[in-house]
């Protein structure tokens, strides 16, 4: 079979959805091209223009950079159907009216290349009666591809095939999917809205139908079942006003008019709630009309009350001993719920007790095994752990009977009684549903193993599981060395290997991967130990952040003992460690994701590349905490100005200057990796990976290929920097922010401080200067600010409240 190659891709529908598919596909350098219907009045292409104008204006982004809006191919029906033909994947997104979708796929069908996969993104549409429209010669290259929503930042993407659909479509969709898009697939059956809508709806349902039982306000429904739960923050019901309340009322009347109490016993738990009805009737649709269950007045946010039907003060939260009881193991948690006497423990017994009766009961039929109902709703509704995984944490059998006995008390929404499987047979003797064999599956009544297709041996460490066989990248491999704040190992750890090749991979275990002494200590012992026996070093960590910037916490004892100099010691200590890493003799390469700020920007900047998860947020923001960037990272933007300027016809070093001097004097983040690359964090070389989990692969291969190519350190060089005139220019300008009301006294002063050390201090501009030199200026300007009593308020405010102090 050849290879199946995504040259172009098209995105039918220009709504909410496919306007942020088609973003997101910029953001992953795959070309695009959205269509739309031909706009009635104005130019043809109307509809799509201002679905890509509002990309730049949606939050969460869905681009990037919101200047790549401009890379979207904007088409209509009318007069860009040639275009198809380029597209090796199409993917139909408009409204989820099946005769519309039908209809479409009549028109496009002629334009479809041989080789084209054709997808929809139906929500929870027949995919079988969706690929009646289309020609026989279509059908085998035709499935269901159900991206959530926001695509962008949503893990899961729902994979459904028809009888039709060829098996290595699916595979090779799958493996662009998660390689070439960084999604997590799950392959649902083509039952009405497939595996983690028909859970979780259900789930939002059940929750509303407690919710009425009980007597609970939402504000404090949201309280319970958000992050104390284990699940998304927004909880129930402010994460319904984001999804929107169409949305909802939408998929659950595609529960209503596609199953019955006979292929569902919880049919009679699907009605719309009385209070969404309502909300529906007065237009108010949640986020996108600014009221749903919230309405937001001022600083206040009120919550609707149905009785009322008026919005009345919110902002209740649940009873503490609820919170206490959600941090006990599992099983105990189960059982103090179930045995609580309040109304929001018995709550949040019935919620739980409803998904794992419900999951249980529709297993064999909405989805291949149990792993994929729980990565379903890991991924696709922000749980930490599946239905399954809890239940199966809590004690099996336990919890079955439990559940049985609620079922036969009348408690349960539904008299459907537990599957058989549930408490003879194989599960019951493993203990759930997910063991070394694979998760179970209740249609083969046996367990499978995970999908072995090729994409996956680029996870070294996939997301694995509870009872899960999977490899754990904590203990993983040949340990080289390892303390309390990092474990440095190697994958090549075979016996034969030959000196000078292999690998060194430094994991920090620190509190938010912060850097501290030893964490220094442990990366120079890296490089020391690649430079022996290895042929690079790969800094990687298997959870996020990469490092939330130099620990603070750590330096503050020696501070008071010892006061500034204690400080300055440690400071000069990391900056000796950057250089370590940036003129180290074999290739240094950072694997970034999630948060890389402060000393951790610098870590990776003082790399010698970078290897980025997309969703990465790099800066230096330690003026957050009334600081100036103290290992190296001004240092970094005063040469990267001078090499970047050496490259131009222009003697003026100030312009090139002034994008890396407002990043740091206001604190600006990345809020992608390809954002991050325009703020002069990464350059054009490194590398952005759109899977998380195929990172600390690419790292390796990238560390491997730069020594096999016979890479060497920089030459240490001196460069011109803009000197005292350069600083007068810029104090001009925060002189005005400060007049102006826009920067206080204090952010003027460590404004200036950084002006001061990115333009080289008190020399005339063109004054060559060594990064040493320009560290010396650093670590002058941090001391100095940590002496001040503005600075420490800031940062014991961070430390005490984790939230940054204006003064």
């Amino acid at each position: 079979m050849s290879r199946f190659q995504v040259k172009k891709v098209a995105v039918l529908g220009a709504g909410v959805m496919g306007a942020q598919i088609a973003a997101h596909l910029v953001n992953v350098k795959v070309p695009v091209v959205l269509f739309d219907l031909p706009a009635k009045e104005g130019p043809k292409n109307g509809i799509v223009i201002k679905a890509v104008e509002g990309l730049k204006k949606l939050k969460p982004a869905p681009l990037g950079v919101a200047d790549d809006a401009a890379l979207i191919q904007q088409a209509n029906y009318e007069e860009h159907m040639h275009l198809l033909k380029e597209c090796d994947l199409i993917i139909e997104a408009i409204a989820e009216r099946m005769d519309w979708k039908l209809d479409l796929y009549t028109k496009i069908a002629p334009h479809v290349a041989k080789h084209a996969i054709v997808a929809s993104n139906t929500s929870g549409l027949s995919i079988t009666k969706l690929s009646e429209a289309l020609p026989e010669s279509i059908k085998p290259r035709f499935c269901g591809i159900h991206f959530f929503n926001p695509p962008r930042y949503m893990t899961l993407v729902e994979l459904i095939n028809t009888p039709t659909t060829a098996p290595e479509v699916l595979d090779q969709l799958e493996a662009f999917v998660t390689s070439g898009l960084g999604k997590g697939v799950v392959r649902a059956h083509d039952t009405p809205n497939f595996v983690a809508n028909r859970v979780g709806i259900a789930g939002m349902l059940s929750t509303m139908k407690e919710v009425e039982n009980f007597g609970l306000t939402f504000d404090v429904v949201d309280d319970l079942t958000g992050k104390k739960l284990g699940r998304a923050s927004s909880g129930t019901f402010r994460t319904a006003d984001v999804v929107g309340l169409d949305t909802m009322a939408h998929v659950i009347k595609t529960l209503q008019d596609n199953l019955d109490e006979k292929s569902d016993p919880f049919y009679g738990s699907f009605e719309t709630p009385a209070v969404l009805k309502k909300l529906l009737e007065l237009g108010n649709l949640g986020q996108k009309t600014k009221a749903g269950f919230y309405k937001k007045v001022g600083r206040d946010v009120l919550r609707f009350d149905l009785d009322a039907e008026e919005y009345v003060p919110g902002g209740q939260k649940a009873d503490e001993v609820y919170g206490r009881m959600l941090k006990k193991p599992a099983a105990q948690r189960l059982k103090l719920l179930r045995n609580a006497e309040g109304a929001q423990g018995q709550f949040l017994w019935a919620i739980l007790r409803n998904s794992f009766h419900y999951a249980a009961v529709h297993l064999s039929t909405i989805a291949d095994n149990a792993r994929d109902v729980d990565q379903a709703m890991r991924w696709g509704f922000g749980m930490k752990q599946g239905p399954f995984e809890l239940w199966q944490e809590a004690g099996w059998l336990e919890v079955a009977q439990m559940i049985q006995e609620d079922i036969d008390a009348g408690k349960a929404l539904s008299r459907a009684p537990l599957p058989e499987w549930v408490f003879k047979g194989p599960v019951a003797e493993a203990g759930g549903v997910h063991t070394a064999q694979g998760s179970w599956s209740a249609s083969a009544q046996k367990f499978v193993a995970r999908r072995a297709l090729p994409v996956y041996a680029k996870q070294h460490f996939p997301e694995k599981l509870l009872g899960e066989s999977l490899p754990d990248y904590q203990t993983a491999g040949k340990t080289l060395h390892e303390d309390d704040s990092i474990r440095l190992w190697t994958l090549d750890d075979s016996e034969d290997r030959p000196s000078g090749s292999g690998i060194v991979i430094a994991s920090i275990k620190t509190k938010m991967h912060a850097i501290s002494p030893d964490v220094a200590e442990g990366l120079a012992m890296a490089v020391d130990m690649a430079e022996k026996d290895y042929a690079g070093v790969v800094i990687w960590s298997g959870d996020e952040p990469f490092s939330a910037g130099a620990d603070l916490q750590a330096m503050l004892p020696a501070f008071m003992v010892a006061g500034v100099s204690a400080i300055e010691g440690a400071e000069q200590e990391l900056q000796n460690t950057m250089l370590r890493i940036r003129y180290a003799n074999v290739p240094v390469v950072s694997a970034v994701r999630g948060l890389a700020l402060g000393g951790g920007c610098e870590l990776a900047v003082h790399s010698a590349r970078r290897v980025v998860h997309m969703e990465s947020y790099i800066g230096l923001v330690e003026v957050g905490v009334g600081l100036v960037p103290g290992a190296g990272g001004l240092t970094y933007i005063a040469r990267r100005a001078a090499e970047n300027a050496a490259t131009s016809t222009g003697k003026d070093l100030l312009p090139f200057l002034t994008e890396g001097f407002t990043a740091a004097a206001m604190a600006k983040v990345g809020t992608s990796a390809l954002e991050s690359r325009k703020l002069g964090y990464l350059l054009e070389s490194d590398v952005i990976v759109p899977h998380k989990d195929e990172l600390l692969y690419v790292a390796i291969n990238e560390a491997k290929a730069m020594a096999n190519g016979g890479w060497r350190a920089p030459h240490k060089r001196l460069f011109p920097v803009a000197g005292r005139s350069g600083i007068a220019t810029i104090k001009g300008s925060l002189v005005n922010m400060k007049d102006g009301g826009f920067i206080s006294q204090h952010d003027f002063h460590i404004a200036s401080l950084i002006a001061e050390v990115v333009c080289g201090g008190d020399v005339d501009a063109g004054t060559l200067v060594s990064e040493e030199y320009l560290m010396t200026l650093e670590r002058k300007a941090f001391c100095a600010l940590i002496e001040h009593p503005k600075t420490q308020e800031r940062i014991l405010g961070m430390l005490s409240t984790g939230k940054p102090v204006r003064n």
